[in-house]
């Protein structure tokens, strides 16, 4: 890739006012693998200017059967470079391709869902005396600031964006840093169709904290739909504080499987294991904790380590990779020094390696399992984000569910189990947004995703997802009655 992205402010695109530039590598090589123009300031207040112009004085707000027909072209014209755009996000984030591949289907399933949405938003009427009419209409909230994460670049750009258009919204987009070529190629398939206004959408690539912060605290933005850390939510509530802003935020995740003794130890090691690796643990619902019945704590724990041990680490578009690399060296070494730190509250039970040979300038470190029970231990505590798995165990059911609720993230959890009405159970009782049940990391268009606690709050995907964007208009009138006749 030779050009470089630029932002799409206003329907055009436009240079960035200091000519700064940044670089994107590619974490499976070590790689330049192009660069974007690196925005500021200037350019937020640009974007958000253009996005109010366009919800203000366009009929965007008002015109469903329009903003159906832009998403459903967008989503044909991702589909039609999908395999294209699908190569680009491993290059740059370290996917592996295949699940790039899937990650790229469900986001044109995402947009078609709510294309279909933008036509149903529908309000009610009630005659709550003779001749008093209330009428509630849902309508666009305003302009949407949208910052959004590299680790499921596109998925976890459209989840905000699409319902954010179905509503009737403006939106501005910051884009990851560590994603910006993919995301703007992506965005390239929606800003040059011809019926969307210009300045309903606008994006821009940074790799400063100030473009963000500029969103946050403008008076002319109604809504962040934040998807990212703990304590960059936490500094987002506080800056949001001076307008009032409606906030959406889905933050960390500690996710834990709870296995009970009833399951197929050898069927099951394999899935775990999966659900722990996925995007190399880079994904905020990935696997970090495994409470397992004691009674078959060693069996899984063997199992689990066969699994480690046998992963084949390699280059994201490689066919026989099994887990790709990290997003960066610095986060490769950020997760050798936890694992190493690991062994001060319990056991290491395999450890990751970084690799040598021809993986030596890449990002890689192998998945390490771990031990360690203690509930108030970091290990316990705080996301991996990153391939390490924890064992924990437990006697009884009580124990399992005080345990799994233990730490200040409910974002996802997972229950396994043969006995029916015990998964269920449990799942009640887990205070997670999303629970599995002999499964994990099932995500769909249809379904809505939020956490519990620090996780955050709100809900992206599913029907739920548009009311993050709409608001609530009562209007009151008496209009009387019509005068029986005679």
């Amino acid at each position: 890739m030779t050009a470089i992205a630029q932002p799409w402010i206003a329907g055009q695109w436009t240079p960035v006012e200091s000519g700064a530039l940044a670089e994107s590598v590619n974490p499976s090589t070590g790689q330049v693998l192009g660069r974007f123009a690196d925005a500021g300031t200037a350019e937020a207040q640009a974007a958000i200017a253009a996005a109010r112009r366009a919800f203000l004085h366009t009929d965007w707000a008002h015109a469903p059967r329009l903003r159906a027909a832009v998403m459903l072209e967008f989503a044909d014209r991702v589909e039609r470079r999908s395999q294209e755009l699908a190569l680009l996000l491993a290059n740059e984030t370290g996917k592996l391709l295949k699940p790039a591949q899937a990650e790229i289907a469900g986001t044109i399933s995402e947009i078609r869902f709510y294309a279909g949405l933008a036509r149903t938003i529908f309000g009610r009427t009630t005659e709550v005396e003779p001749g008093a009419l209330s009428v509630l209409s849902r309508e666009a909230a305003g302009v949407a600031g949208i910052i959004v994460p590299w680790n499921a670049a596109a998925i976890l750009l459209v989840r905000s964006l699409a319902p954010a258009m179905a509503a009737g919204c403006a939106s501005v987009v910051k884009l990851a840093p560590q994603a910006a070529l993919f995301q703007t190629e992506l965005m390239r398939c929606l800003n040059d169709i011809p019926a969307l206004p210009p300045g309903v959408v606008n994006f821009y690539g940074c790799t400063s904290s100030a473009p963000s912060e500029a969103l946050v605290a403008s008076s002319d933005v109604d809504v962040i739909s934040f998807t990212g850390s703990v304590p960059v939510g936490q500094r987002i509530m506080a800056a949001a504080a001076g307008s009032l802003k409606r906030l959406n935020l889905e933050l960390g995740g500690k996710a834990p499987a709870v296995v009970f003794g009833d399951v197929d130890v050898e069927a099951l090691a394999p899935q775990l294991a999966a659900a722990a690796t996925v995007a190399a643990g880079q994904q905020c619902t990935a696997l970090d904790r495994v409470l397992v019945h004691e009674s078959v704590l060693h069996p899984l724990r063997d199992a689990l380590a066969r699994q480690f041990r046998a992963m084949r680490v390699g280059p994201a578009t490689a066919s026989d990779s099994q887990m790709g690399p990290l997003i960066d060296v610095g986060n490769r070494d950020r997760i050798d020094r936890l694992v190493e730190d690991c062994r001060r509250y319990g056991e290491v039970i395999v450890r990751g390696q970084v690799p040598g040979g021809e993986l030596a300038h890449g990002a890689f470190i192998g998945p390490s399992l771990v031990e360690v029970g203690d509930l108030q231990s970091p290990i316990v505590q705080e996301e991996f984000f990153g391939p390490v798995l924890n064992l924990e165990t437990f006697a009884d059911e009580a124990q399992a569910v005080a345990r799994a609720n233990a730490t200040r993230y409910g974002l996802a959890a997972s229950v396994w189990t043969r006995d029916g009405a015990r998964a269920r159970r449990v799942a009640r009782a887990l205070r997670s947004g999303t629970v599995w049940i002999n499964t994990h990391n099932k995500l769909l268009a249809e379904a809505e995703t939020g956490g519990y606690g620090a996780s955050g709050f709100g809900r992206l995907h599913g029907a739920e997802a548009l009311l993050e964007f709409l608001e609530t208009k009562h209007v009151y009138e008496e209009v009387g009655r019509v005068a029986p006749g005679d």
